[in-house]
């Protein structure tokens, strides 16, 4: 709902004067009159009280109420013509329905043909309407009625004659309506009328059988697990050892990556290679894009998303790591390289750490795993554990997570210590008995997947489908059900396709539901039309495109505050716009509660709603809709300012 805030003092009673000196200026103004036809005041008076003792003859529109004078053959205020034409939903004839004056008077009389705008209402996939004007030609109405009564002496006969049949004789007044109908077909009406597609209420949507899981399918469930952290912890280093220990990484490749990182002096870069694929990657050591891998636990089938930890890099990670149910944030345990991952370089800043703790819990997710990397390095150390643990657990509190939620992983990704079995080294085990990683990742439970609701698949990324060779919209199924054949609305072009094939971990399948990543080729569509940040959704039940919202924040850690046009980049599931700041509306105090006057500027750790203006509509819902498309970010100077959820889609600003 609608947030309501207290905007000030009832200005009625503040300028209640200064209306009335505005009535003064308006009567002066009167008086004194523009042009050389005005009247001089007391005649113009005297004019309007003869005028105002003639009674007029009016007729009321059915449809706006608005009262018409008797000459005018439609509504002024809305257009709707004096005889109503409705289309019959049974066999597509028009209609005409009589509708009777309040004054007792018989309706316009037949006369020479004229031109008489005709306003149809269309409605558009956003919910909005757009009035088109069309010019129809028919020889029943007329603009005017003097024209008809001055025409000729036989008009006026024929006038009369018609109004007295009309006024009593029911079943001439319906022949009249079946002819009207037949000439508005001829004149071709039919090819103009617009096919009106309504938009329905999402409790209106009633899933299908087929979109439910068959339970003895046997397919372990689909656990997507961003792996997050400071830039050089060892993330991709641990994900590409994981798979090699897995089996996912052949010998062959595996071969290949420690011969090329050997050759290039990055002996210890062979398994982050196994994610980190491209030249540029490898050449600067850094990840910079989320890179997508796929194993199997006893429990899940797990889709890893590699994020990017450098901080040039973090738009990239929200991107990629939105799709995530929960994460493993990756800490380097060696002497100033966690202290650097939580204050930046030289404690002047936000080290990565904190910053990825942040978004994540953003995100939505509840459930983490801090794996405390490069153990090794110092010496297995207890104490150095427990104080990463101490200072890392008290900022994780800070951004809600539950301790109950949070698992603490000691490990060695290079010497393979504690990540699919018991670690083997004493100084480890004679301290820690707790989980290892994989056993950590299989007491993850998985957050409810809603198929009962309308399909909505955001876009990250638009890849070459394996099978068909053609382009495919990549991403995560946030709610619904998808299959072969289907047809979805590609937003925001607003074109409908066809559902050609579904990829799902690099196999074809034929039905994904909620929760599943999948590659989908479409047919019926320009593959320019895909781009990251769209959404495929039901075209019963379209997402928003809008460019200005509203929104509830928190302030993050800023040196400086944010005012009034506050210049920010806006990030949102898979896109990011250039935005500002319009308005701020109200602070927020801890229970929700809006301030009754709006602040100047905001600061950190405030809570507030803001209104902002974005350079070029977004897919986009209220978070209390959809959470996936709800949840906002406000980044400015390589760093997060703000995360928030949108409260209200506002529409189109076009200042």
């Amino acid at each position: 709902m609608p947030r309501k805030v207290v905007s000030g003092p009832d200005y009625d009673d503040e300028y209640g004067d200064d209306y009335d000196e505005y009535d003064d200026d308006y009567d002066d103004y009167g008086e004194t009159g523009h042009g050389d036809t005005q009247l001089p005041m007391k005649e113009e008076k005297e004019s309007l009280k003869k005028s105002s003792g003639a009674v007029p003859v009016l007729w009321r529109c059915s449809m706006c109420m608005f009262d018409n004078h008797e000459s005018m053959v439609y509504c002024e205020m809305c257009g709707v013509f004096r005889e109503s034409f409705i289309k019959s939903s049974k066999d597509g004839s028009i209609k005409v329905n009589r509708i009777p004056s309040d004054s007792g008077k018989p309706l316009m009389p037949k006369s020479d043909s004229t031109k008489v705008p005709l306003k149809t209402r269309t409605a558009d996939f956003g919910g909005d309407t757009e009035i088109k004007n069309a010019g129809i030609s028919h020889e029943k109405v007329s603009s005017t009625q003097s024209a008809s009564v001055g025409s000729s002496s036989g008009t006026g006969k024929k006038l009369k004659e018609e109004q007295s049949s009309r006024a009593g004789s029911s079943a001439e007044n319906e022949d009249a309506a079946q002819k009207l109908s037949s000439d508005i077909h001829k004149l071709g009406l039919e090819k103009n009328e617009v096919d009106v597609a309504k938009t329905c209420l999402p409790e209106e949507y009633k899933p299908e059988k087929w979109m439910f899981a068959d339970e003895e399918s046997g397919v372990p469930s689909q656990l997507n697990l961003a792996i997050v952290g400071h830039v050089d912890s060892g993330k991709s280093t641990l994900s590409g050892r994981l798979l090699h220990l897995l089996g996912k990484i052949s010998k062959k490749d595996m071969h290949k990556n420690e011969k090329e990182a050997k050759e290039k002096g990055k002996a210890s870069f062979a398994y982050a290679w196994a994610m980190d694929e491209s030249s540029e990657e490898r050449e600067r050591g850094v990840t910079m894009t989320v890179a997508v891998a796929y194993l199997e636990t006893k429990k899940y089938r797990v889709v890893l998303l590699d994020s990017p930890g450098h901080k040039d890099f973090v738009p990239n990670m929200i991107s990629g790591a939105t799709q995530a149910d929960a994460a493993i944030l990756v800490v380097d345990a060696c002497s100033g390289s966690f202290e650097a991952g939580m204050d930046g370089e030289g404690g002047k800043s936000v080290g990565q750490t904190k910053e990825h703790a942040q978004l994540i819990r953003s995100f939505g997710v509840e459930q983490l795993i801090v794996a405390v990397n490069k153990m090794d390095a110092v010496g297995y150390s207890k104490e150095r554990f427990e104080f990463i643990k101490v200072q890392l657990g008290s900022f994780l509190r800070s951004c809600n997570f539950k301790d109950s939620s949070v698992i603490w992983i000691p490990l060695s990704a290079v010497e393979n210590q504690n990540l699919i079995n018991i670690p083997s080294d004493g100084h480890l085990t004679s301290w820690y008995q707790g989980f290892c990683l994989l056993e950590a990742i299989d007491s993850l439970q998985l957050p409810s997947r809603d198929v009962s609701k309308p399909l909505i698949l955001p876009i990250c990324d638009v890849i070459k489908s394996q099978s068909t060779g053609q382009l495919a919209a990549f991403g995560k199924l946030e709610t619904g059900a998808i299959r072969n054949g289907s047809k979805v609305l590609v937003s925001p072009c607003g074109e409908v396709a066809t559902v050609k094939t579904i990829e799902r971990d690099s196999n074809s399948c034929d039905i994904a539901r909620a929760g599943d990543n999948v590659a989908v080729s479409l047919l019926g569509i320009e593959g320019s039309k895909l781009v990251p940040g769209g959404v495929l959704c039901n075209p019963g039940f379209p997402v928003l495109v809008s460019n200005f919202l509203e929104l509830r924040v928190l302030v993050l850690d800023v040196t400086i505050p944010i005012l009034v046009g506050y210049q920010v980049e806006f990030h949102i599931h898979h896109v990011k716009e250039a935005a500002r700041v319009t308005k701020i509306v109200a602070l927020l105090d801890k229970a929700g509660k809006p301030s009754k006057t709006a602040p100047r500027f905001l600061k950190s750790k405030q809570n507030a709603v803001v209104q902002v203006t974005l350079e070029s509509p977004v897919c986009v819902q209220e978070f209390s809709k959809c959470r996936a498309l709800g949840r906002a970010f406000l980044r400015s100077s390589g760093s997060t300012i703000a995360v928030g959820v949108v409260m209200r889609v506002l529409g189109q600003d076009k200042s």
